[in-house]
C-alpha cells in the first residue's frame, strides 16, 4: 500500500466517522427532546386534572412561579408544540444524513426509510374507497 492509498483511506474513514457522529448526535438530541416533550405533556395533563386550586407552582428554567392553571397550561402547550416542531425538523434532517452515511459506507439506501405517513385527506379518500 502506498502513502497516497493510506492517506485516501484515512480521509475516507474520517468522512465516515464524521457522518456517523452527526447521525448519533441527532439521535441523542431526538431522545432528549422527546423526554422533554413527554414531561411537558405530563405536566399539562396534571394541570388539567387539578381541580383544587386556581393557581399552581410551575418551574420555568431555574425558578418556580405561581400562576393561574389556565395560563400555565397555555404556556406548557406552546412549549409542547415548539418541542414537537423541533423534533419533526430534526427527524426530517436525519433521513438524508443516514443515507449519506450509508453511501459513504458503500451500502444500499435503507428500504422503507423514506416513507411518510398518509395525510388526513389521503386517509379519508382511502376510507371512502373501502
Amino acid at each position: 500500500m502506498s502513502v497516497e492509498d493510506t492517506s485516501d483511506l484515512l480521509s475516507q474513514v474520517a468522512l465516515v466517522e464524521e457522518a456517523a457522529e452527526d447521525v448519533l448526535a441527532d439521535r441523542r438530541q431526538i431522545i432528549d427532546l422527546d423526554k422533554k416533550r413527554n414531561k411537558t405533556r405530563e405536566a399539562i395533563r396534571a394541570l388539567q386534572k387539578t381541580t383544587t386550586s386556581e393557581k399552581s407552582w410551575v418551574c420555568f428554567g431555574n425558578m418556580f412561579i405561581k400562576m393561574p392553571n389556565k395560563k400555565a397550561a397555555n404556556l406548557l402547550e406552546k412549549d409542547y408544540n415548539q418541542l414537537d416542531e423541533e423534533l419533526t425538523d430534526i427527524r426530517k434532517k436525519l433521513k438524508p444524513k443516514v443515507n449519506n452515511l450509508r453511501n459513504l459506507e458503500n451500502k444500499e439506501d435503507m428500504k422503507g426509510f423514506g416513507l411518510n405517513p398518509l395525510s388526513k385527506e389521503e386517509l379519508r379518500a382511502i376510507e371512502k374507497m373501502l
